[in-house]
């Protein structure tokens, strides 16, 4: 029964994570705001929330049955092994999907409201990534296996990025809009990851802990973030505005 149950929620996460892998890249080229932003920008949250349910399902029970759900690892890796990494590290990366595209909807929903966005389940999921995060992180010390504990850097800092700016005392005009895209980049960096980490064990099992494996997505994910920023900013005019004050400043202050 854990079998069949297993390979149905593989199934269903693949087919969900497959079509947020391809709706990601259309709001983050395509033209900002428009009617194919949103519509494919929809798409892309409901199937990456329901790919992080059936991640936390798969999670679930590895830590169950790990044998039974990962035969092709049998006489390969300890029942230790494929907890920490097929139970632990997939909790909490399928909580941390859930946590930045819930995040990620309700910025673009309410906006410059963030008294409508510290509603209740989302601010359930800070502590919730918060708890999944530290247990990655201890998992991955009990079987000496490192790179759980530098993926849980992401879900500390996630939560606590998104608790800032949902209770710093004065927000910018622009403010929602880095979060919603530092959260919903952050969502499609999840499944790339997932597809390129967690999928090669069954083609290559040692690449699975590879980090090239989990530092292609997440460079890219962050240089589309720090891209997308630099534009809201004003490109380089804000920058060079910013020195020049800072150049103000220090010759006012100097005389």
């Amino acid at each position: 029964m854990i079998h069949d149950l297993f390979r149905i929620l593989i199934a269903l996460h693949i087919t969900t994570g497959a079509i947020g892998a391809i709706s990601f890249w259309i709001p983050v080229l395509g033209r900002k705001g428009g009617a194919s932003h949103r519509r494919w920008g929809k798409i892309f949250t409901r199937v990456l929330l329901a790919t992080g349910i059936f991640a936390i399902g798969i999670s679930l029970l590895t830590l169950i049955d790990p044998y039974t759900t990962h035969p092709q690892l049998v006489g390969q890796f300890d029942t230790d092994f494929i907890r920490g990494i097929f139970g632990w590290m997939m909790l909490f990366l399928g909580t941390l999907t859930i946590n930045l595209t819930w995040y990620g909807w309700l910025c673009v929903r309410h906006k410059q409201d963030r008294s409508a966005m510290r509603e209740w389940r989302n601010l359930a999921l800070q502590p919730l990534l918060i708890l999944a995060a530290l247990n990655c992180a201890l998992q991955g010390l009990s079987i000496n296996q490192f790179l759980m504990v530098a993926i849980s850097f992401v879900g500390f800092a996630t939560a606590f990025t998104n608790l800032w700016f949902l209770y710093k005392p004065k927000a910018g005009p622009k403010d929602w809009l880095k979060e919603h895209l530092k959260a919903l980049v952050g969502s499609g960096i999840s499944v790339y990851t997932a597809f390129m980490a967690f999928g090669s064990i069954r083609i290559f099992p040692a690449l699975a802990l590879n980090p090239i494996m989990w530092a292609i997505p997440l460079t890219t994910g962050v240089s589309i973030i720090i891209w997308h920023w630099w534009k809201l900013d004003g490109g380089y005019r804000y920058y060079v505005g910013l020195v020049a004050r800072i150049f103000r400043k220090t010759s006012a202050s100097g005389t």
